[in-house]
């Protein structure tokens, strides 16, 4: 568990999730318990199949424990039903996915409003705009997926996430569709946003270079966390 000297934004306590049926039944999460400070980035590390991307969809409520507690933000997830928790989610958490998951026949423009649009704020397209002009992309608002590049796609994603200014972002493999160089745009990009915000950045990665940015990085085997390391390059932590 990780060390906070305040409330944590995030909270597992002693969380288990099978997942499949009969003979495929797998244990995926194993009593992990952790605590997030608000602001803080952790990223998440572990071989394919160890539970970081469970772990992930565990804290965006995209996914449901056997067993144990997830609070995020105060909120108890066990007392929330399916309608509650997309509610909750829609408020407070922003994702990013590896691979974009925007809305083909919709603009940039439109597929970066549809959060607002589903919160009911009358301003979705207005802060949709200054959303993308926050990410760089002023000149591609009226341009679809398709005409846009893998970076410029997940820069639509990442403002999608940002724009309901939730208290917690959740990014999987954000750069694992992308080249080298792009790949580390986005996640400057993704930091610097991060930090301006006062966000907290839960990021997992097979990339450990790039997890290694994080304020704290868990590693998962099996389950498990098996360590929660500081960078030791002295930067500074929040955790």
């Amino acid at each position: 568990m990780l060390d906070t000297p305040s409330e944590p934004v995030i909270s597992l306590q002693d969380i288990h999730l099978t997942l499949g049926e009969g003979a495929s039944r797998v244990h995926v999460l194993r009593g992990i318990s952790l605590d997030v400070k608000m602001g803080t980035s952790v990223g998440v590390v572990g071989p394919s199949g160890s539970g970081k991307s469970t772990l992930l969809m565990v804290m965006a409520g995209l996914e449901r424990v056997d067993s144990g507690g997830v609070l995020l933000a105060g909120e108890d997830f066990s007392k929330l039903d399916e309608d509650g928790l997309a509610a909750f989610r829609g408020r407070n958490i922003g994702i990013v996915f590896q691979s974009f998951h925007l809305i083909p026949n919709m603009t940039a423009l439109e597929n970066v409003a549809v959060p607002l649009e589903l919160a009911g704020d009358a301003d979705a397209f207005s802060k949709a705009k200054q959303e993308l002009q926050a990410v760089g992309l002023c000149e591609r608002l009226t341009h679809y997926p398709a005409q846009m590049s893998g970076g410029e796609q997940q820069r639509v994603a990442m403002a999608r996430a940002l724009a309901p200014d939730p208290k917690i972002l959740v990014a999987d493999e954000p750069t694992g569709n992308l080249d080298d160089e792009t790949g580390a745009q986005i996640a400057d990009l993704l930091f610097t946003k991060q930090r301006e915000r006062g966000t907290t950045l839960v990021l997992v990665t097979h990339d450990t270079g790039l997890a290694s940015q994080c304020d704290v990085t868990l590693r998962v085997r099996a389950g498990e966390i098996v360590s929660a390391a500081k960078p030791s390059n002295g930067k500074k932590t929040a955790a």
